[in-house]
C-alpha cells in the first residue's frame, strides 16, 4: 500500500510537472517575451530602465542635461510619473530647448515628477497628492482614469531596481 501512494505521488507529481511545461512551451511569444522585458527591467535602474524602453529618449536626455544621472541611479526607492517623448513634443515650441540650457529650471522641473518611495499604482489610486522631490505638491485625481494634475497616467508600474515608473501623457509644470 506504502509503494502504491508514493508511486501515485511520483505520477501525479510528473503529471502536474509535465502541465506546467506544456503550458510554458505553448505561451504566446508575444507573452513570453513582455515577461522577459519586465523581469529584465526591474534588475535595472530608472535611468536605464527608462533608456531601454525607447519612448523616454527625450526625458533621458533632460536627465542628463539636468545633472540628475547620479540622483536617480540612487538607492531610491523612487516614483517618476514619466513623461513620454510625445509629452514633450506637446510643449509650446522653443520650451524644450530653452529648459535644456537651463540646467536649475530643468532640474526643477524633472524633480516635479519624482516622489519619494515606490507608490504602486494601488496606493496612488487612494491619494488625492503628493509631495514631490521639487518640493512642490502633484493632485491626483481617479475619478475617471488616473491624472496627475493634467497629465493622464497611460501605463503603471514599471518596476526598476530602485522604484517604480508609472508613464504620463503630459509634462507636468510646477504651479
Amino acid at each position: 500500500m506504502k509503494k502504491l501512494s508514493i508511486v501515485t505521488a511520483a505520477a501525479a507529481f510528473a503529471l502536474i510537472a509535465g502541465a506546467g511545461a506544456v503550458e510554458a512551451q505553448y505561451a504566446s511569444p508575444k507573452e513570453g517575451a513582455a515577461k522577459a522585458k519586465a523581469e529584465s527591467m526591474a534588475k535595472m535602474d530608472i535611468v536605464e530602465t527608462a533608456a531601454a524602453a525607447g519612448s523616454f529618449n527625450t526625458l533621458v536626455t533632460a536627465i542628463k542635461a539636468a545633472g540628475l544621472v547620479d540622483a536617480l541611479k540612487g538607492e531610491g526607492p523612487f516614483t517618476v510619473f514619466a513623461p513620454t517623448d510625445e509629452a514633450f513634443a506637446k510643449l509650446p515650441k522653443g520650451t524644450l530647448e530653452a529648459l535644456l540650457k537651463d540646467k536649475e529650471e530643468l532640474a526643477k522641473i524633472l524633480t516635479y515628477h519624482v516622489v519619494s518611495g515606490r507608490v504602486m499604482a494601488k496606493d496612488v489610486a487612494k491619494l488625492s497628492e503628493a509631495k514631490t522631490l521639487q518640493g512642490g505638491m502633484i493632485w491626483i485625481d481617479t475619478s475617471k482614469g488616473v491624472k496627475v494634475n493634467d497629465a493622464t497616467v497611460v501605463k503603471t508600474d514599471i518596476m526598476t531596481s530602485n522604484g517604480v515608473i508609472h508613464v504620463i501623457d503630459t509634462v507636468l509644470l510646477p504651479k
